[in-house]
């Protein structure tokens, strides 16, 4: 375990490489002790700080839970991180690249929750009960540590990578479409970059969800009614630069895009 204050010192550093749009050197490069307790002590740490300071906690997103995302970055478990209320686009909009330190894309459903959800032992069941509706997500990807070579200790850390999200699309009750085949075709200047089927996700989005409530209930937490959730990418990450327009085609639940100025 690392000391404390390392703990505070490298949240520190994730903290002015946000400011700064900046990358640091691997976690793990330096201590190569630490675990994935350190890593989310580390994450915990930089969120109270952000909501200290105002920021509001309005979901969470959930990585590495399908088996495109895990080939592509050579990690095998999933995490978590927090989601902040101003990194919350709607459809259509204009994100500003110069926000993120590097950016990528992908494709996800949103869960939002009418129901608080709790573990030990949740189930897709639970998750389907306690979800409001389902709706297309992109989430774009912002990583604060470099990113050759990363473990998931400097993932988590980082905040899962996680940078912003754009909402959009058809809603949808989860017990009205077979969430499982939810498809998309992901678009970067009108060119087809990635294709994707829902259940990459663990075989069923809701699985990941139910991980995310086992594992809070963890560090004895739990998802709050009205949380956004997203449950984990079915396609690849897809790189973008300045000017980009991205637009992900969900078939019946609909399109989201973004453009990147």
């Amino acid at each position: 375990m690392l000391l404390a204050e390392t703990i505070t010192t490298l949240a520190d550093e994730l903290a002015e490489a946000g400011r700064a749009r900046g990358t640091v050197p691997r976690i793990t490069a330096r201590y190569p002790d630490a675990t994935i307790e350190d890593s989310y002590a580390i994450q915990g740490v930089w969120r109270d700080r952000n909501i200290a300071d105002g920021r509001r906690l309005v979901g969470r997103k959930i990585g590495l839970t399908s088996r495109a995302m895990q080939a592509a970055t050579g990690i095998t478990e999933p995490d978590y991180g927090v989601i902040f209320d101003d990194t919350v686009w709607e459809n259509g909009a204009v994100v500003p690249f110069d926000d993120f330190s590097n950016v990528r894309i992908e494709v996800e459903l949103a869960f939002v929750l009418a129901e608080p959800l709790r573990g030990p032992d949740c189930t897709v069941f639970d998750v389907l009960r306690a979800t409001e509706f389902v709706t297309p997500a992109l989430e774009i990807l912002n990583s604060h540590i470099e990113l050759e070579d990363r473990t998931i200790v400097d993932t988590i850390a980082d905040n899962a990578a996680y940078g912003g999200l754009v909402l959009g699309g058809n809603p949808v009750a989860p017990r009205d479409v077979d969430l499982r085949w939810v498809s998309a075709l992901l678009y970067r200047n009108e060119t087809i970059e990635e294709t994707g089927v829902a259940a990459g996700v663990l075989n069923h989005p809701a699985t990941g969800v139910a991980w995310l409530a086992d594992k809070l209930h963890q560090h004895d937490a739990q998802i709050g009614a009205g949380e956004i959730i997203l449950a984990g990418s079915f396609t690849r990450p897809v790189w973008i630069r300045r000017d980009d327009t991205v637009l992900c085609d969900y078939g019946p639940m609909g399109t989201i895009s973004c453009r990147f100025r």
